[in-house]
């Protein structure tokens, strides 16, 4: 999902443009979690050392929300993934 769009996007063109919008514009956060939460998701993942999303992701009632910034917790997660059908990633 891209936070600009506040909606799926696939190309990779468009997400290169979209990267570079969310760098340098302002992103569309409340949107976008409604958004994943309308296609289903119950679990979001932020990959990477922070933990800010994840804390925010929580506020969405329904939302698991994880941080996964060592070799454990990405092990954890692929682990959890293997049982789950709609997961989205934070970044």
């Amino acid at each position: 999902v891209a936070n600009v769009k506040a909606a799926a996007i696939t190309g990779p063109e468009e997400i290169r443009a979209s990267l570079v919008a969310q760098v340098t514009g302002m992103v569309r956060w409340r949107e976008s979690m409604l958004y994943l939460q309308a296609q289903g998701v119950s679990t979001v993942y932020e990959v990477g050392a922070g933990r800010v999303l994840t804390g925010i992701a929580r506020r969405f009632d329904g939302v698991e929300a994880r941080s996964v910034g060592t070799s454990g917790e990405l092990e954890a997660a692929a682990a959890a993934l293997a049982n789950k059908s709609a997961v989205a990633t934070l970044t």
